[in-house]
């Protein structure tokens, strides 16, 4: 039973704590500019997630990998300028932290520093443990992804959903765990069973935002692009598309371009 929504004039970390202990959903979307930053924010999205799948949305990457530290503070910077109560995270890129603690820190900070968002997110359980702390220790707030992580699918060697085998589930349980206990704020789940999405929610203190994850837990993410049906190829069970702007904004230059030929853009009214 949906909860009374309480009004957040800036959504900080403390606040989607308190969704979660109030039973309010958390909404998370994607953004990577200015002008669509400036769309979800006023919309009222709770978190505005500029992730590494820009490299996919924006750069037309097969995978997040490619995106680099600069890139991602180059899309930050834009979308920090557009939230005026959103909560901004930022992914730190594949690289960017994994292979040693001073690296992480070194690129958690330029993100901070240079972009003026207000978290960042990691992925990985305990083999990054020596990362987690050397951030969190330096007060920057952190939160974690499980599951399907993209920055590892290679390593995974398929995008189907993860931790179906009680050996997995289990270890994902654990790191969930750990992460809390090393001080991350929330949790991303991608593309696990229902069932222990739900499990890993009740065990919790923080919140936990699904994707492809199911109903139970905190909150849910998509892209925005896929959301609002901008991209037209990518067809997972879990996204609902709520607009079909593939379709609309195709008609629409289509329409302009035959306007130009045509010399009925600009017509008599449109120019000075």
């Amino acid at each position: 039973m949906p909860t009374t929504k309480k009004q957040y004039k800036r959504v900080t970390t403390n606040s989607l704590i308190d969704m979660k202990s109030n039973g309010e959903k958390i909404s998370m979307l994607t953004a990577y500019d200015f002008t669509m930053a400036k769309i979800i924010d006023n919309a009222g999205v709770d978190v505005i997630l500029v992730g590494d799948s820009a490299s996919n949305v924006m750069a037309g990457h097969e995978t997040t990998l490619p995106i680099t530290l600069d890139q991602m503070i180059y899309h930050a910077s834009g979308v920090v300028r557009a939230a005026k109560r959103s909560l901004v995270v930022v992914d730190i890129p594949f690289g960017s932290y994994q292979s040693d603690s001073k690296e992480a820190l070194r690129s958690a900070i330029k993100i901070m520093k240079e972009s003026g968002a207000h978290a960042v997110k990691v992925e990985g359980g305990m083999e990054i443990e020596n990362a987690l702390s050397r951030i969190i220790q330096a007060g920057i707030p952190v939160m974690g992804h499980l599951g399907l992580t993209p920055q590892s699918i290679y390593q995974f060697g398929t995008y189907t959903v993860r931790a179906k085998e009680e050996a997995e589930a289990k270890k994902l349980i654990e790191d969930a765990q750990f992460l809390e206990s090393k001080g991350c704020f929330a949790l991303v789940l991608e593309k696990i069973p229902a069932k222990l999405a739900k499990t890993v929610a009740e065990k919790l203190t923080i919140p936990v935002i699904g994707i492809g994850a199911g109903a139970h837990v905190d909150g849910q993410v998509l892209v925005s692009h896929d959301m609002l049906g901008m991209t037209h190829e990518f067809h997972p069970r879990f996204l609902r598309r709520y607009l079909n702007l593939f379709d609309d904004m195709t008609s629409a230059v289509k329409q302009y371009t035959a306007d130009v030929k045509s010399l009925n853009f600009p017509n008599e009214s449109e120019q000075y």
